[in-house]
């Protein structure tokens, strides 16, 4: 069965002998949930650091399918790679490929999405909890502790979704006079999120008073929306893509907590490289993320826009360093 290539084509063509003569190439299998804004962004991180560290990346999306991230695992374990990495579409999926992968003795290791199974090789994950406390929290300071909000989720039942949640309940329960008229997912995703705030928009009006979205692209279909409407309401988001920032610069954002996807899937492939070379690493560094404000969105647009070249070519080094230090989400921002 061929690969829903996303880039990759069919892992089983390259065996990694590397030719006559050559050396071997470490062969990383990786199947994303699906090619958000955030994910195209850590592609580029990972390809960087690959080019680096002769390595080969087989690349696929799911597009938010588990039966297909599950073929898709399935055939990098038929294929012989590696390692195997996963930003998975569902915390409660994939037990069977790991199984699979730990008897074939291929690490597979889950980033940037956690995954429920047992037995992983590694695990290189965001601190997502905190990341729901620090956007909760800026919306409830910006709110002065008093008003109506709305929740953009992401697509249910995966980490991001459960334990952003988490992190924004634990915020809320401090902040009674704060209500919540609705909360729903939008798969991450900013066109749905311009139809859902567009729903909530009809149902409540102007008894919306914010918009706490768990990821920027979903925050900024609800500022689509709002505009829509002739509305203004203030939004806070995670990532900090490069939308996502120039909407905290121009204050159509309070804030959003940055994820950066470059170093973040850089670092994971880092990871299960070193595990599959049998070298010594960390295997479950935790990517803690900075809170983004107009205090430091210039330095951080920098990173993701505007030098956007010089920091790829910073990204081989300092996923390095950063893994040295077990601080993986330093970039040396204002504040970090």
């Amino acid at each position: 069965m061929a690969l829903a290539a996303c880039g990759a084509g069919d892992p089983s063509a390259n065996n990694g002998s590397g030719g006559e003569g050559g050396s071997a190439k470490t062969r990383i299998g990786v199947s994303v949930y699906d090619m958000s804004s955030f994910i195209t962004a850590g592609k580029e991180g990972m390809d960087a650091y690959a080019e680096a560290n002769d390595i080969e990346i087989l690349w696929n999306s799911a597009n938010l399918d588990v039966n297909t991230q599950a073929s898709q695992v399935d055939q990098y374990i038929n294929a012989g790679v590696d390692a195997i990495i996963v930003v998975p579409v569902q915390a409660d999926s994939l037990q069977p490929q790991v199984e699979a992968a730990k008897a074939a003795n291929i690490p597979l290791v889950p980033v940037n999405a956690a995954l429920s199974a047992t037995d992983l090789a590694g695990n290189v994950q965001p601190d997502d909890v905190a990341a729901g406390e620090g956007e909760m929290q800026m919306m409830a300071d910006h709110l002065g502790g008093r008003g109506n909000i709305v929740v953009l989720e992401g697509p249910l039942g995966g980490s991001g979704q459960i334990d952003r949640g988490q992190g924004i309940d634990t915020i809320l329960a401090k902040y009674p006079d704060i209500k919540v008229l609705a909360k729903d997912t939008a798969n991450w995703k900013r066109d749905e999120a311009v139809n859902k705030m567009k729903n909530w928009i009809s149902a409540f009006g102007d008894q919306i008073d914010a918009v706490v979205s768990q990821n920027d692209d979903m925050g900024l279909g609800a500022l689509q929306a709002l505009k829509e409407a002739g509305m203004s309401k203030p939004i806070v988001g995670v990532d900090g893509i490069e939308d996502g920032l120039n909407a905290v610069k121009s204050g159509e954002f309070i804030g959003t907590m940055l994820q950066n996807g470059t170093v973040e899937l850089s670092a994971g492939l880092a990871v299960a490289a070193k595990i599959a070379r049998g070298e010594e690493v960390d295997t479950e560094p935790v990517y803690t993320m900075p809170r983004i404000t107009t205090e430091n969105v210039d330095a951080a647009i920098e990173h993701v826009v505007t030098d956007r070249a010089a920091f790829l070519a910073r990204i081989p080094d300092l996923t390095e360093e950063n893994l040295k230090t077990g601080d993986i989400a330093n970039e040396g921002l204002p504040g970090q």
